[in-house]
């Protein structure tokens, strides 16, 4: 049985080239929380996203996401400035997180098959 003390829920990455935010500050260093029921209803509600399907993923990480440089609210409209690539990476990142509950991915030594685990780094990451 699991300790929820011991669970971890939120999870720190790093964009690949960073938001500019409407200050013109560069922010790339940022913190994300596991995603909850809750947030995939009001994102189900939202009416930016009955409009259009496409948004749901702006919502769901404005959601989540508790940090981001020195913005500590994310709006959907924020992320709207979100270069690809940092979107790509932020989706990728989300989904990692929410299916193993872990930045970490597991492997096996090919010489010697000792199982083990390491951390994931995605790209961009430093």
């Amino acid at each position: 049985m699991t300790n929820f003390r011991e669970l971890t829920t939120q999870f720190d990455f790093v964009l690949p080239r960073g938001l500019i935010d409407a200050s013109g500050s560069l922010q790339r260093q940022g913190t994300m929380r596991l995603a909850t029921a809750r947030d995939e209803l009001l994102v189900q509600r939202d009416r930016r996203v009955q409009a259009n399907d496409s948004y749901t993923t702006l919502m769901m990480l404005s959601q989540v996401i508790t940090q981001l440089g020195s913005l500590d609210q994310i709006s959907p409209e924020d992320l709207e400035n979100l270069f690809t690539q940092d979107l790509a990476y932020l989706r990728e990142f989300f989904n990692r997180i929410n299916k193993q509950g872990n930045a970490q991915i597991s492997t096996a030594c090919p010489h010697c098959e000792t199982e083990f685990s390491v951390e994931l780094v995605l790209a961009g990451e430093p």
